[in-house]
């Protein structure tokens, strides 16, 4: 990562922090990932060599650019979705500033509906950001539309565990993931596809 794109992520997550702190209601907040585990994703990428990713919930970008980043290093390509219209005008300025418009398509809708439409075997890593009540429904699909040793990474694993508890259990009961809880962060649970 060149030392332009760390200041732009240190800038908008001090912004985000800053942002957030005061807001009451979550659904306002931009909630972004944080540093670490946005890195253990990135890192992820890279080691995997993925060429084609999802991510479900954009925000501003904060975690997309941390994503398009490890991805221009593997030729591959993110696919970010969010709900918001505000949130995906700002996730494209910062792809912008950070000169990573062009290995990122920018969605605006929602997460169900993009995991329902996208063809089988398409997204090599999924991440989910998102409304985490809404997971144990995604959960056919994401099984479906990921490719052979594909790879889910959930965010707030640790911070919000109570509401990951079903998820959590639907994938491990699964038989065909492996499954960790990585303590990074606000906590990443991994499910990788054994084949």
């Amino acid at each position: 990562m060149d030392h332009r794109l760390a200041e732009l992520l240190d800038d908008l997550y001090r912004e985000g922090r800053t942002h957030d702190e005061p807001l009451a209601d979550r659904l306002l907040r931009l909630r972004n990932m944080t540093p670490a585990a946005a890195r253990l994703v990135a890192l992820l990428i890279r080691v995997q060599r993925s060429r084609s990713v999802l991510e479900i919930g954009t925000s501003n970008g904060y975690s997309a650019l941390w994503f398009a980043d490890a991805l221009r290093d593997t030729g591959g390509r993110l696919t970010t979705v969010e709900i918001d219209a505000e949130r995906v005008a700002a996730a494209r300025r910062n792809l912008a500033r950070a000169g990573l418009e062009d290995h990122v398509d920018v969605v605006h809708g929602d997460g169900a509906d993009a995991l329902a439409k996208a063809p089988d075997a398409s997204f090599d890593l999924v991440v989910l950001d998102a409304e985490r009540p809404a997971y144990v429904e995604y959960w056919p699909h994401l099984r479906r539309v990921l490719t052979p040793h594909g790879l889910v990474a959930v965010d707030n694993a640790v911070s919000h565990r109570e509401q990951l508890t079903a998820f959590d259990g639907l994938v491990r009961r699964d038989g065909a993931f492996a499954v960790a809880l990585h303590e990074v962060g606000d906590g990443l649970l991994t499910a990788v596809r054994r084949a």
